[in-house]
Order: C-alpha cells, then structure tokens, then sequence
C-alpha cells in the first residue's frame, strides 16, 4: 500500500464531511472559472496596433455631427476612416436580448474592418448596392434561422422610422459575416447607414464615433492629438484612443469585470480556506493515535507531514477540477444556447494554468498547519492525547 493510495484512504473515511467540501471548493472554481472565462471574451477582440477610435468626450453614447467624419478623414496620418452608429436592435421579441446592429458606411467600413470581413464578392457587391441590404455574423443568423435574400424586420428600442411611424425598418440579409474566435465582428448585424440616416426621426446627420486607420502605429499619438485638439473647445469635443482602449472602455459599460472576479472569488476561497483549514485540522486530531502508531511502526515525521499535506492538496484539485470541468461544459452550452448575441462566451484556456495555481495554493494553506501539528507530534504525546 503507497502513501497515495493511504491518502485517499484517509480521505474518504468520512464521506459526507469530504463530499462537502469537494462541493464547496467546487463551487468556488465555477464561479472563477465563469466569471474569468466572461472577462476574458469581452475584452480578447482582434485589434490592429493601426486602428484607432473617435467617439465623443462625454461619453460613447453621445453623438457626434457626420462633419467630424470628413474632417478627421483628412487629418494627416489618417489613412482611412468608417463611421458607425449604435442602433438598438431587437428581433421579434425583446425579451431574447438585444442584437449589436450597427448603421454604418458599407465601402469604407470593409476598408477599415477587411480583415475580419471574409465575405464572398457577391455578398459584398450587394451589401454595398442595396439600401435595405443587411450583414449577420453566422452565429447569430443560426440562432435566429434566417437565410441569405430574406426580409427581416429589425426593431428599434431608440429610433422611431419616419416612413412608418413605427419602430420597425425591414432589411434584406445579403450575407454573413464568419466570426472566429476574436473577431471584431462576433455578434454583429451590420445595415446601410444612408438608408438608416433619411428614415429616422430625429438624430439625422449623426454619428456614434469614428473608427480608422493610422498610416504607421508611430504617428498613432501624435493623430490623436491633432484630432482632439481640432474639435476642441466646440459644441462637440472628441475623444481619440487605439482600438483596444476603446473596446476595453465598451466592456466597462457592462460592469468592473475584474473587480467583480476579485470580490466574489475572494470571498468564496477565504470563507472556503477556514472551512477546509478547520475541517483538516479536526480531522488530523482526530487520527492522534493513528499518527502515533505510524511513526512507531517506522513512518518518519517528513513522509507523515507529506500524507497530511497532500491529503490537502488531492481534495483541492479534486475539488477545482470539477469546477472547472463544470464551468467548461456550462459555458459550451451557453455560447450554443446564446446564438451569437454579444461576443461569445467560451471556456478560456488560461483559466486551466489560473486554476491550478489556486488550487495548490489553497491546498498548501489549507493543509500546511495540521501537517506541521502531525510533523511535530511526539510518539509519547500521541498515545496519551484522548
């Protein structure tokens, strides 16, 4: 019989006690390995070091004169600039979640996103040709069963069509957009910003902000300083940061994801730490005499500290693999389930290395004073504890 096969042993002499905290370290891991996953996927996009954003200085919801386009198209270093505008979109029914449809100029839109916009030529040409024309990333097209030439009415939860009176424009699906891992386009539903502009009632001549391209990643600065200092001290004040700071900022509307991951992991593995450190300790007293007869029998103090401690450590990464195998299966079903509605949420790698870091460091805390007690226990004292 091997020292693993006795901590095991030791283990599970109480099943109940021992299924418990496989349960709660369990928990912990999920929640760690969810809320890190999410974190991870909002804020992983595909960005160019040459790519940069102009939105309004107040903040990203307000809007900006369709003026500032032209204008920031012909700063020098700039060498080509798109323009977008938030829609708020839904299909059907709201309570399926809103759809990130963005109004924006077709042409100059593939030439600033070309990378992420693997399209057929046809679907292009008619993307760029046909007012009502309409793009969807696949994931999001699945979900909602729609096929290429049909008519989907998109609802509006900001904008009113002057046409109709209603909050309803009907588009026409040309094509849609491949999403891999990373994609600036995972989730969106990209429309004619001309046809959006002469439809809407009121906001016209308006735009959300401006994403371009630099001529070289060291002229990055120096554009962003002649952009903001252009429109500076106007009704409309600019705002100019790369493309990951910008998505970065985007994310922190839903929320400090970290902070959050900080607060409720932490408080989960404190309280875990004093519930394990408390039960080992308990468990370690309550083989006293056993201790005492494995050192009489020839078991040194190092070899019975290392039974104890890794008793600790084999319930710790018992306990984080389940969570993490949980959180895995779990996050697959919701990025099925989600149809490509916002960016997709899938099991991140790095939480595997996170995850096993925790895991040692939990069992070693947890574990390191009642193997220090079993270390330190004389034979003699052993036998006379009751």
């Amino acid at each position: 019989m091997n020292d693993l096969t006795l901590m095991s042993k030791n283990l599970w002499r109480k099943p109940v006690r021992t299924i418990l905290l496989i349960v709660s370290i369990m928990i912990a891991f999920l929640i760690f390995s969810t809320m890190v996953s999410f974190n991870y996927a909002i804020s992983n996009f595909n960005t160019l070091p040459t790519r940069m954003v102009t939105l309004s200085k107040i903040n990203f919801t307000e809007s900006l004169p369709i003026a500032h386009y032209d204008r920031i198209l012909r700063t020098e270093g700039v060498a080509a600039a798109t323009h977008m505008n938030w829609f708020g979109g839904y299909y059907q029914d709201p309570a399926r979640g809103f759809l990130p449809v963005f109004a924006v100029d077709p042409e100059t839109y593939f030439q600033v996103y070309s990378e992420d916009l693997q399209i057929p030529a046809a679907q292009r040409d008619a993307f760029f040709s046909e007012r009502t024309a309409m793009l969807a990333a696949e994931p999001v097209a699945e979900r909602f069963g729609w096929r290429i030439g049909q008519r989907i009415p998109l609802n509006s939860n900001i904008f009113t069509n002057a046409t109709t009176g209603g909050r309803v424009w009907e588009f026409t699906l040309v094509g849609t957009i491949p999403t891999p891992p990373g994609s600036s386009q995972s989730g969106s539903v990209l429309i004619n910003y001309e046809y959006f502009n002469e439809t809407i009632t009121f906001g016209r001549d308006r735009i959300g902000w401006v994403p371009f391209l630099t001529t070289s990643a060291t002229v990055n600065e120096q554009v962003a300083n002649a952009i903001d200092q252009r429109f500076a001290n106007s009704a409309d004040e600019t705002s100019t940061q790369d493309e990951a700071t910008f998505n970065a900022s985007f994310a922190a509307q839903l929320g400090n994801i970290g902070l959050v991951v900080t607060l409720v992991v932490g408080a989960a593995f404190i309280a875990i730490l004093l519930i394990v450190g408390t039960t080992m300790a308990l468990a370690v007293r309550e083989r006293t005499k056993e201790v005492g007869v494995m050192k009489t029998l020839g078991f040194s103090s190092g070899r019975v500290l290392r039974m104890v401690l890794g008793e600790s450590m084999l319930l710790s990464f018992i306990g984080a693999g389940l969570g993490v195998g949980v959180a895995a299966g779990l996050l697959t079903l919701l990025s099925s389930a989600g149809g490509g509605q916002g960016p997709p949420i899938s099991f991140a790698p790095i939480v595997l290395l996170w995850s096993s870091l925790i895991a040692l460091a939990l069992g070693a805390v947890t574990g390191l004073a009642p193997a220090m007690s079993a270390y330190r226990m004389k034979i003699i004292d052993a036998f006379a504890r009751r």
